[in-house]
């Protein structure tokens, strides 16, 4: 069944019927994270944009994590081998970002002029290759179990 919403899902059936289920519980979660800040503003004064942006962010964060933790993103992972060019691939994409990140920066911010410049682009970057490279790594590694038990 094609509807709106399937330009998002993948064209892989079981992936896709799992995606399915990870926005479905989603909804339900952000359901529930809504009505509980409504019964909050009773007690505390809770901005309607703080509320909005947490309510996406505890959707978000909860259909990325479950797809990260799922072990459905690589399929074709089942030997070492094959697992570990997945890793130099992960790394490569990192580095490359990290290179492109701040070749960007230093364009459209100029050369960090003092120490605590430094450290801010330094541990903006750091903590955005984390970002990058951790749930890519996660999801490898659950992935390749998975895909080992189904051997």
């Amino acid at each position: 069944m094609k509807s709106w919403i399937s330009f998002l899902l993948p064209t892989d059936e079981y992936k896709e019927r799992r995606m399915l289920y990870f926005f479905s519980e989603g909804a339900v979660i952000l359901l529930l994270s809504l009505v509980i800040m409504l019964i909050c503003t009773k007690f505390f004064i809770i901005s309607g944009e703080i509320a909005l942006l947490l309510s996406i962010a505890i959707f978000l964060f909860y259909v990325a994590g479950r797809y990260i933790i799922s072990g459905i993103e690589y399929t074709e992972i089942t030997t070492e081998h094959s697992y570990k060019k997945e890793i130099k691939s992960i790394f490569t994409r990192t580095c490359s970002f990290v290179v492109m990140y701040m070749l960007f920066y230093l364009i459209f911010e100029g050369i960090p002029s003092n120490p605590n410049e430094w450290i801010g682009a330094i541990g903006l970057l750091s903590s955005i290759c984390l970002t990058f490279f951790i749930p890519s790594y996660i999801s490898l590694k659950r992935s390749y179990i998975r895909n080992k038990e189904l051997l």
